[in-house]
């Protein structure tokens, strides 16, 4: 497809219109801003000529340069905002041409089959998604974009890469999934396009920077632009999402020519790499990341996920047949490298981690995460729920004297019904709360240090047009990009029951590993596992909730004793 006929293409037609329609808003709001000027003109130079005379004359003249001092001053303000306010960037690891030379030359290869600008730059994000970022703006320029081969410069957009593509995708399937992408780096140059979309960025940085911290002397007039900015991103918010809608459809048609088939199969393993991800997060990154451990190579361990999610489920079969052909990670040249500083990114994003590793916040690997997250956390939770039952002033269970299982049981199990579940749970709650609040304080101190790449821009897990379709209005996101990272909600708020459930788990797990036998492993999808005679046992949580909800213990002491667990016996705790 000729770069002419693209052009013309309906895609590029479409949001080349919805462009203009967004700079007419921007048109709209100069020519208002001007009226008040305009008409205090006429009425000095009326004045001037002899012809508008009198008092009347005289003070509405007044009036009228007073409104258009005012208003002037707040479109200034507005102006002067949005130039100075740098929009978001999302927090990546750079790959630079000599960390990922067979990468940069695909993409390449990409741009030139696809007759587009090469992107200036590439980068990954611990993300499921592949972007076009713009970073043109004076403060997000990127160093080192010279002498590029073929049409680079630092004015295109940087390539942001799902990590978990690479390791999880072959390299035929990348190049697959990235073609649309790359694709749009066409439509991205378009001076209607590009500056509808810096218009856009703009005002979402005004408005983000108007919530920020006040400063006293600018506050009012930051207030101001602020609101004038919202009303203004809300007016052509409809086009701008329209005009991205437009252009994913022109680069979608574009790139029809290149690797149109696999795309199809590909997109297939997006979908599971998403799924793989969420879960490798939410089951697996997260426990370690609460204790201060963060695993260092996540994306490797999408890989183990996804394998075991292929053996498990039959619509996964045939999924492990791709592993023969060459991974895109192999694009890199220090993969483990790389996998690592995403992954302290992933800690940063979603959890709040700090920014390097330190006295509090170390690295694990997979064949460390059994003993050093999992049974931790379990001899953790052991030691929380014994210290609540002291608070409370619970006795000990009869037999040797010690922390043991027999004493939740009996104290969950005296009232039917799971009453006595109600304060426990509650205790255990705010017991948590204080201990999580502990561990922040302690944090605080190491809570500095440079990122994962010093080099690297940081900001918000946003896009091109995230103001528009995803990020605007959103507070959390919108202190991110200030720059302090914060953690994004992984898993919806557990109950205090929940929580409960949890701890009597964590606390049969360390009974059975210390009287029967049993070890803590690691379940790619499911997280901290028990595991006996090296089979995980998933059939734990059913006794546990009928002694949490019910208050009925008899379903777990039938499955300790199928195990040949002494829940009498005191257990050690961290």
């Amino acid at each position: 497809m000729s770069g002419t006929g693209f052009g013309e293409s309906m895609g590029a037609h479409g949001a080349r219109a919805k462009a203009l329609a967004v700079l007419r808003v921007r048109s709209g709001a100069t020519a208002v801003a001007l009226v008040p000027a305009a008409v205090a003109v006429v009425l000095i130079a009326g004045g001037a000529m002899g012809r508008l005379s009198g008092a009347g004359w005289d003070t509405a003249r007044g009036i009228a340069a007073a409104v258009a001092a005012v208003v002037l001053l707040a479109a200034g303000s507005v102006a002067a905002t949005i130039a100075r306010a740098a929009p978001a960037l999302t927090p990546t690891v750079d790959l630079s041409p000599r960390a990922a030379p067979d990468l940069h030359r695909l993409v390449e290869d990409l741009a030139a089959r696809l007759d587009v600008p090469a992107p200036s730059a590439l980068a990954l994000t611990p993300d499921c998604d592949s972007w076009l970022e713009d970073r043109s703006h004076p403060a997000h320029r990127i160093s080192g974009a010279h002498g590029r081969p073929r049409r680079r410069s630092a004015e295109a957009p940087v390539l942001v890469i799902g990590s978990p593509f690479l390791w999880w995708m072959r390299v035929a399937e990348l190049r697959a999934v990235l073609a649309p992408v790359v694709a749009g780096a066409g439509l991205a140059a378009d001076p209607d396009i590009a500056a509808a979309r810096r218009f856009v960025r703009g005002l979402d940085a005004a408005v983000a920077d108007a919530a920020g911290p006040p400063r006293s002397l600018r506050l009012p007039l930051t207030v101001l632009s602020g609101r004038i900015a919202r009303f203004l991103l809300r007016t052509c918010q409809t086009d701008a999402a329209e005009m991205e809608r437009w252009v994913a459809a022109a680069a979608s048609e574009r790139a029809q020519g290149v690797d149109y088939g696999l795309r199809i199969v590909a997109q297939e393993q997006v979908g599971l790499a998403y799924a793989g991800w969420d879960r490798l997060l939410t089951r697996v990154a997260l426990p370690a990341w609460r204790m201060g451990r963060w695993p260092s190579q996540l994306d490797a361990g999408v890989v183990s996920a996804l394998t075991e999610l292929s053996r498990r489920d039959r619509l996964a079969d045939g999924f492990t047949s791709r592993l023969n052909e060459r991974p895109a990670c192999d694009l890199l040249e220090e993969p483990g490298a790389v996998d690592e500083a995403v992954s302290l990114l992933a800690a940063r994003l979603f959890h709040g981690g700090p920014a390097a590793p330190g006295a509090h916040w170390s690295p694990v690997d997979w064949d460390e995460y059994p003993a050093e997250v999992v049974d931790h956390k379990w001899r953790t939770e052991a030691a929380r729920i014994h210290r609540v039952l002291d608070e409370l002033g619970v006795p000990t269970a009869s037999g040797p004297e010690g922390p043991t299982l027999a004493r939740v049981m009996e104290h969950l199990s005296q009232r039917p019904g799971g009453e006595a579940s109600d304060g426990l749970a509650a205790a255990l709650t705010a017991r948590m709360a204080r201990d999580e609040a502990s561990a922040a304080r302690d944090a605080e101190p190491r809570g500095e240090g440079p990122g994962p790449d010093p080099g690297a821009p940081h900001g918000s897990a946003g896009r091109p047009a995230g103001a528009v379709s995803r990020d605007g209005g959103d507070e959390m996101l919108a202190a991110l990009w200030g720059g302090d990272l914060v953690p994004l909600p992984l898993q919806p708020p557990r109950t205090g029951r929940d929580l409960l459930a949890d701890h009597v788990v964590a606390m049969v797990c360390c009974t059975a590993v210390d009287t029967a036998g049993a070890a803590p492993g690691l379940d790619w999808l499911d997280g901290p596992a028990l595991l006996m005679d090296g089979e995980r046992r998933a059939d734990l949580l059913a006794p546990v909730l009928s002694l949490v909800e019910e208050g009925d213990a008899k379903p777990l002491r039938v499955w300790l004793g199928s195990l040949g667990v002494r829940p009498e016996s005191p257990v050690r705790l961290a």
